[in-house]
């Protein structure tokens, strides 16, 4: 009886671990480059849609996101609803356009190259991401403001 006494317990204690969620931040709760990928076309969506809520629901309650080397920052889930345009939306539609997206599941850092257009404005940039728990936690892009179409920007040098 006393041999098989620990081997239940160690038993019970194995099942009840196995049901415990992950922890924060362990491999199992890091996107996989397919999740990676959709998260950053949810956010796309949004902004093509004019739904700020969608777009900014991918990003977590304390995100951090900037365009260097701009000053303003913006912080935090509630500050990007507004500045993806709120519950009126933004007077004319965005448009967002993944050309590449790149992420290792690791280090929870994603890239995307893009093209961007906002009435008159349009830019091709890079974004660089950190994903936390699911969800975008920085978001730092870069980008130069052209009219050229995708494939005359990149010239001889697309892929």
């Amino acid at each position: 009886m006393k041999r098989i006494l620990p081997s239940v317990v160690t038993i019970a204690l194995t099942l009840v671990a196995a049901c415990l969620p992950p922890a924060r931040g362990s491999s199992s709760s890091r996107l996989t480059e397919r999740q990676f990928a959709e998260l950053m076309g949810r956010v796309a969506t949004g902004w093509n849609q004019g739904n700020a809520r969608l777009a900014s629901d991918c990003f977590s309650e304390d995100a951090i996101y900037s365009s260097p080397p701009g000053a303003k920052v913006r912080r935090g889930r509630a500050e990007l609803f507004e500045f993806f345009g709120g519950e009126k939306g933004r007077a004319a539609p965005m448009h967002m356009e993944w050309h590449h997206l790149a992420y290792d599941a690791e280090s929870e850092i994603g890239f995307g190259e893009y093209t961007f257009g906002y009435r008159k404005y349009q830019a091709h940039g890079v974004v660089v991401v950190r994903v936390r728990n699911g969800e975008i936690q920085n978001w730092r892009e870069y980008e130069i403001a052209s009219r050229l179409p995708y494939e005359r920007f990149v010239g001889s040098n697309g892929f």
